[in-house]
């Protein structure tokens, strides 16, 4: 079944960072935000980068992002896919990026994650030509990783 992303982008005309991830899971589509589920460790880890309490709201979240002049949102736009799972997307459609980078100065483009850099690559670096930085993947499913390692490799990239 052919899912619709809901989420609007978060982004002002002082962003400098994008990061993009693949699809919103379902949690995330049911609160209307990215990375609600909370084993996904994408704001704890973001948090600690900047070293600042994790925002918990919505509105802190946005806040958040924007005081550190980041865009944010997902490659894909609409796709088939069951439940939560990367690995099942099928018939994927990116999002107009162009929105962002048309508004905002955008200096560098990161992905969260190996699935939303082969979306990125396939649907996206075509027509924009800026080759993204593949961040290791907050989601849980990327077990290997320890937050604390994830936290490191985040620093290294962004700051």
């Amino acid at each position: 079944m052919s899912v619709l992303h809901n989420i609007p982008p978060v982004f002002d005309r002082e962003s400098r960072i994008l990061i993009l991830g693949s699809f919103p899971s379902v949690i995330s589509r049911e609160e209307e935000f990215f990375y609600a589920h909370p084993r996904n460790r994408f704001w704890r880890v973001l948090s600690a980068v900047f070293d600042e309490s994790t925002p918990q709201t919505i509105a802190e979240k946005k806040s958040f992002l924007l005081l550190h002049q980041i865009a944010l949102w997902d490659v894909v736009r609409t796709c088939d896919i069951r439940a939560s799972s990367d690995a099942s997307i099928r018939q994927a459609e990116p999002n107009p990026i162009g929105i962002i980078l048309n508004a905002a100065h955008i200096e560098r483009i990161f992905v969260n994650g190996k699935t939303a850099e082969k979306y990125y690559i396939k649907l996206l670096y075509p027509t924009i030509g800026i080759y993204p930085v593949c961040l290791p993947s907050t989601s849980p499913a990327n077990a290997r990783m320890s937050e604390t390692d994830l936290i490191k490799k985040w620093k290294e990239a962004l700051c």
